[in-house]
């Protein structure tokens, strides 16, 4: 639910934070994707599976993402197209910002700086990921499938807690890592920015709520209905249908 302090934000308003936030978020995969010191936690199980089954990897992606949209639904205990439809629009054109970025970093040599430099950069990286995330979770206009489940579960079972439900979230990528390895008795695309995202990612979303765009407040969550409007008089807030 929206809290006291929350002030509903215009359309246009909407548009700028959610392109500021994808930007962001962009640029942070393709440092991690091109400096290539360890995937985020759902990218690197989907490497180690296509490792495992020979399903090229932007297949596997894409199912793991579509399943991630059904497993939202059962826990909102409902169908909302227009959340799944969000869902699948934010996957393919940010896929492909990711990848251009990428082979851009990737044109202007970053990975012939020292290695001390290019864990700066990706720790950097999964910082700006998580700052995206915060941007575009606060905005909720259309969300990745797996940011949708994090914020899903935050509110519904962990008190907005970021932390916790971002460890959640990764739950099932870590098992999956496990059982590949289990099998091929080899591991992929894990190394230390995996390590600082499955530490730290949770916790900087929840810092970056607080001290980037501060006033921007998360707007219409799964359980506030949208066309409850709260308006803030003499520091009341009234609720209006």
């Amino acid at each position: 639910m929206l809290t006291d302090q929350a002030k509903p934000i215009t359309r246009s308003e909407s548009i700028v934070y959610f392109m500021i936030s994808i930007l962001v978020n962009a640029l942070g995969n393709a440092l991690t994707v091109s400096l290539n010191l360890g995937s985020a936690l759902w990218t690197a199980s989907s490497v180690n599976l296509t490792q495992l089954t020979a399903i090229p990897l932007d297949v596997t992606l894409f199912g793991f993402g579509v399943a991630v949209i059904f497993i939202n639904t059962i826990i909102v205990h409902k169908v909302e197209w227009h959340r799944i439809l969000g869902n699948l629009i934010f996957m393919v054109p940010f896929s492909y910002l990711v990848g251009l970025i990428t082979q851009l970093l990737l044109s202007f040599g970053i990975n012939e700086l020292p290695l001390f430099v290019r864990i700066i950069l990706d720790i950097a990286g999964i910082s700006l990921i998580s700052m995206g995330i915060s941007i575009y979770q606060r905005v909720n206009l259309i969300l990745h499938p797996v940011d949708d489940l994090m914020q899903i579960i935050r509110f519904k079972y962990f008190k907005g807690n970021a932390t916790i439900a971002q460890l959640v979230t990764f739950a099932p990528p870590v098992v999956i890592i496990f059982l590949c390895w289990l099998d091929a008795q080899q591991i992929y695309a894990i190394n230390v920015g995996t390590v600082f995202a499955l530490i730290f990612q949770g916790t900087l979303v929840g810092v970056f709520d607080k001290c980037v765009f501060p006033a921007l407040k998360h707007q219409h969550l799964f359980n506030e209905p949208r066309e409850v409007k709260r308006v803030h008089l003499s520091g009341h807030t009234q609720v209006r249908n």
